[in-house]
């Protein structure tokens, strides 16, 4: 399912991220890669602050809906 549809403080794992190859990559530097623990922390207006490898990261839902937990 998307990350977009996980619910606030529920974890998740990272299956796939999909999009075009540099959004795959943004994403990817922004520490979203297989296998990594992930945990939505909060939703605002469509956007997201997820908890990704120790740090804290604002993403909005276009971006969201291309990460697969």
């Amino acid at each position: 399912m998307p990350l977009s549809m996980i619910q606030e403080g529920q974890p998740g794992t990272v299956k796939k991220v999909g999009g075009r190859e540099d959004t795959r990559r943004f994403l990817e530097n922004l520490g979203f890669v297989i296998g990594t623990m992930v945990t939505v922390i909060s939703k605002i207006n469509g956007s997201l602050i997820v908890s990704v490898k120790d740090s804290r990261v604002a993403i909005g839902k276009d971006m969201a809906n291309k990460i697969i937990v």
